[in-house]
């Protein structure tokens, strides 16, 4: 509050440029005060072009009504207002921050996800206290050397962007411990990332690495590394000394022999699908004593070694795709083995040793009775993007991550006579949901559509009768129809970081819903008489909305086991209560039930 306290005494800052005239989007007045009293404001999906400058300005001026009220109680003090500690301006068409986000020294946490920014203020520097930065899924070429003197900054993401290199210093980031660099242009890594030591999650996914530096060894918290699509063709030695690496993913590269990982002993995942790898040996899997996964599919392996059984946790052998003609019987003394994946290969048949070991009895059978011979499954050409083993031992049928903006019709041909319990289109351009996924409607329980660009649900959703789980997060819906109503049998449903400014009334109609997430949209209301006839909800997600006050009679929603309310620009209940917790929260709104 020292900074505060010394704009308001001496007014502006020597060279701020006020722009008080100038026109600007309009923030609500319920959110600025809300935000001077805890401290976060979330400004995300308002169309912003610009960040209005009352919002720098926050912990400076004077607020409007100290003029025209006077009269403060205890709890509307300004002067002893909070600092903005937490600012959220994703999802917005901001090309551009100001040098004046210096004027929020006590930020923690800065959120500037999905804008068209190009370019990151010297300013952030100033930001001490900064612990969390996001500003992935813009346009940035490059980062200032300013960012690498934020000492406490704990999480970074700066996937999808358009960096071709990065810092020399950013190595002096100590703190850091969650970094994605992810779908960006990298093509080499500051050997200063050696200083990095408190990190425990990397993604270097999808840029142009031909090599990691040996220094990315000293990194000795890290648990999770994803160099996933590069071009890498080897892995240096010292890699295999990270003693706490628990997952690595190395698929989509052109490897063509599999490390040796003689220190990994914590080392329960790894990932090197989409190589060229010819020969797995025993060397290559006695240290791998808590290996769980071992993804294989899409090299050129034409044997497994009998030293399989070295790795006795294992529960996934992924080998889709590659040149293998037989399996040792070895393969049948992996007591954890649950999933054994085989098509694509060239196996005219199974051995009966294997077939007859009990843990894999099961396994081999579903495979065989699914794939028919095992010879021609996954091979034809115009499949080779589709994972049919998904499709008929796990009722999956996915297409998610490809920039789509429509779902190929041989994706749903693959489908044929399978019943397909589980859909996952996220991550994708879709502007409308597909018309063929009513084909489904017989078997489908889970469909994800998550972080696309819908703006309405079509009708051909609302005859899946059998969904009991909808993710359409991070989309563009302000509405759903009354259609939806038919859904009798949906328990869960995600609508976060969307565009409503109105709680959806269809939901109050579907009596089956045990949880409702709805958190960082723009809805002002709720009716808790409604929601107390839905006695099946137990979770619901109100977080980072626009409720100006909480209705008492939500109180009586005593089936409610959480309910998020942090980040709403209401008054009551204070954040004291809210920090208690859920029961403490419907018991202070039912002691505040007029009698």
């Amino acid at each position: 509050m020292a900074a505060a306290r010394q704009g308001r005494a001496g007014g502006p800052r020597a060279g701020f440029r006020r722009d008080a005239g100038e026109p600007g989007p309009a923030v609500p007045q319920g959110l600025i005060r809300a935000a001077r009293k805890n401290g976060q404001l979330n400004l995300a999906g308002r169309d912003l072009s610009e960040v209005p400058a009352n919002v720098w300005r926050i912990n400076l001026d004077i607020p409007e009504e100290a003029h025209q009220n006077l009269s403060f109680g205890a709890t509307d003090r300004w002067w002893e207002q909070t600092d903005l500690t937490k600012l959220i301006l994703a999802s917005n068409k901001l090309q551009c921050l100001s040098e004046d986000v210096r004027l929020l020294p006590a930020l923690t946490v800065l959120d500037v996800h999905d804008n068209q920014l190009t370019s990151i203020p010297s300013a952030i520097g100033f930001l001490e206290n900064l612990q969390k930065l996001n500003v992935s899924h813009n346009k940035l070429k490059n980062i200032p050397e300013e960012l690498t003197q934020l000492r406490h900054l704990k999480s970074l993401f700066l996937q999808h962007n358009e960096l071709s290199h990065l810092p020399d210093g950013f190595g002096q980031l100590i703190s850091l411990e969650e970094l994605d660099l992810s779908n960006n242009q990298l093509a080499t890594i500051p050997s200063s990332f050696a200083s990095l030591t408190s990190l425990v999650r990397l993604s270097l996914a999808h840029n142009q690495l031909k090599n990691l530096p040996a220094e990315i060894s000293a990194m000795k918290s890290l648990k999770q590394l994803d160099c996933t699509k590069n071009q890498l063709e080897t892995i240096s030695s010292e890699l295999a000394s990270m003693a706490s690496l628990e997952q690595l993913y190395l698929r989509k590269n052109k490897l063509q022999y599999l490390p040796e990982f003689p220190s990994c002993k914590l080392l329960k995942e790894l990932h090197v699908g989409e190589n060229q790898i010819e020969v797995l040996s025993a060397e290559h899997l006695k240290h791998l004593n808590s290996l769980c996964v071992l993804e294989l599919r899409d090299n050129k392996l034409k044997s497994l070694p009998d030293e399989i059984t070295l790795l006795q946790g294992l529960e996934r052998l992924d080998l889709t795709n590659n040149d293998i003609s037989s399996l040792p019987c070895a393969l049948g003394n992996l007591p954890q083995l649950k999933l054994l994946a085989l098509e694509g290969n060239p196996l005219r048949t199974i051995r009966r040793d294997v077939l007859q070991v009990n843990t894999l009895r099961n396994q081999i059978q579903l495979d065989i009775s699914n794939y028919g011979s095992l010879v021609t499954a996954m091979t034809l050409p115009s499949e080779s993007r589709i994972n049919i083993h998904a499709i008929t031992a796990l009722k999956v049928l996915e297409y998610s991550e490809k920039r789509a903006a429509v779902i190929p019709d041989e994706i749903f041909n693959a489908v044929g006579s399978n019943s397909v319990t589980t859909v996952n289109f996220s991550k994708n351009q879709l502007n409308e949901i597909p018309k063929r996924i009513v084909e489904l409607k017989e078997s489908v329980c889970d469909v994800n559509l998550g972080f696309n660009k819908l703006s309405s649900i079509s009708l051909e959703l609302c005859v899946l009768h059998k969904l009991t789980h909808l993710d359409i997060r991070n989309n563009f819906l302000t509405s759903l129809p009354e259609e939806m109503e038919a859904l009798i049998r949906l328990q869960i449903i995600n609508l976060c970081f969307n565009r409503f400014k109105i709680f959806p009334n269809v939901l109050y109609c579907i009596p089956t819903l045990e949880t409702i997430l709805l958190s960082n949209n723009q809805v002002g209301s709720i009716d808790p008489l409604q929601l107390r006839k839905m006695d099946k909800l137990g979770t619901l997600d109100l977080q980072n909305n626009d409720l100006l006050q909480v209705p008492p009679e939500l109180g009586n929603c005593v089936n409610l086991r959480t309910l998020l309310l942090e980040g709403n620009p209401f008054r009551t209940p204070r954040g004291a209560i809210l920090a208690k917790g859920t029961a403490a929260v419907l018991e202070y709104l039912r002691s505040r039930i007029p009698t």
